[in-house]
């Protein structure tokens, strides 16, 4: 039993150290990325970005200025497009994801709810609201026309049928139904 804890110490012993040693080894590399992205820095700035040196009279001033200008409105136009190429390729990324997805066939369905809604309301969201929709249940009723309603009575005035059943049961009504035949 011991032998078994004086084993489990050392592998947690062990794995302490190695968790340490993996985030010091982080730790020095985080500092050089760091100090690697200000030599960077410095020397993007030292190339694009010259010293500034006022000169003393007036005129030249005012051309030091408009051509800070003319820099400026260069600078901003290449930061617009490349925003538009960026939003462009993003929107490019996020239909060809969704191919993707389609051509795998899986799709995130969103969590439907329950909702209450009318017949009219349903076939708004279905058709839009261009179409008038007009759920009138009469419409689609069958129209009765009056030789329809003489029919039935006919039909009514034949008799009742529990009459007819039991005047065609029994012998009597085998025979009845015999001589009609004939």
């Amino acid at each position: 039993f011991s032998h078994f804890q004086k084993k489990r110490r050392a592998a947690t012993a062990r794995r302490q150290h190695l968790k340490s040693a993996m985030l010091q080894l982080a730790v020095t590399e985080i500092e050089k990325e760091a100090a690697a992205k200000e030599v960077e820095k410095q020397n993007y700035l030292a190339e694009h970005c010259p010293p500034l040196s006022l000169p003393g009279s007036m005129q030249e001033l005012q051309e030091l200025c408009k051509k800070l200008h003319a820099k400026i409105e260069s600078v901003d136009e290449e930061r617009y497009d490349t925003e538009v190429k960026l939003q462009k390729t993003s929107k490019e990324l996020e239909d060809l994801s969704q191919k993707l997805f389609d051509l795998r066939g899986k799709f995130k369905r969103p969590p439907l709810r329950r909702v209450r809604m009318s017949a009219d309301a349903m076939l708004r969201a279905l058709l839009g609201s261009k179409h008038k929709v007009c759920m009138d249940l009469r419409a689609n009723l069958k129209q009765v026309k009056k030789e329809d309603t003489e029919k039935e009575k006919d039909l009514r005035d034949v008799g009742d049928w529990r009459k007819n059943i039991e005047e065609k049961s029994g012998m009597e009504g085998r025979k009845k139904m015999f001589e009609a035949g004939e």
